[in-house]
């Protein structure tokens, strides 16, 4: 089984530096968590909405982009990432251009990839505490509309000069 993994990472990856058991690795642990999250949801009679309604898809939409983003590219959670990835300087208003080391680092400095982990948060902390969630969904949610007026602002005045 071994070789076969071997062989098929080998010519999955041909010229390219593709760490295909680092991205096995975070799959199972992705897997085990939701598997986790769904056996302690059953075994305490918790149950998710029966829909989920259009604010709830709002919050969840905002908190996911806001967190995804502070934990991908903020300079306060470099540290988060910094045994994952190699600083090379700035990306824009805010925000760090990180390198990933591996697996881990792609990940962690990649708001694409950790948007489907925020989201899956979410909706676990929707079944087992909606209001605390609900509460932390507003609150990131005001961070990224106020990110994005700040951004708006600065265009403004940048026009206006």
């Amino acid at each position: 089984m071994t070789d076969f993994l071997e062989k098929t990472e080998r010519e999955y990856q041909g010229e390219h530096d593709r760490p295909l058991r680092g991205y096995l690795r975070i799959l199972t642990v992705y897997g085990g968590a939701v598997a986790a999250a769904a056996g302690l949801a059953a075994l305490t009679g918790r149950k998710g909405p029966e829909q989920v309604g259009v604010l709830d898809l709002a919050l969840m939409a905002g908190c996911t982009h806001k967190v995804s983003r502070l934990i991908a590219k903020d300079p306060v959670t470099s540290p988060l990432r910094a045994p994952f990835t190699r600083f090379e300087g700035a990306s824009g208003p805010a925000e760090l251009k990180e390198e990933p080391r591996n697996s881990v680092g792609e990940l962690v400095s990649c708001p694409f990839c950790l948007a489907q982990w925020t989201a899956t948060a979410y909706a676990a902390g929707l079944v087992f505490a909606p209001r605390f969630t609900r509460l932390v969904g507003a609150t990131m949610t005001a961070v990224a509309v106020s990110d994005w007026l700040q951004l708006a602002y600065a265009r403004l005045m940048r026009s206006a000069s």
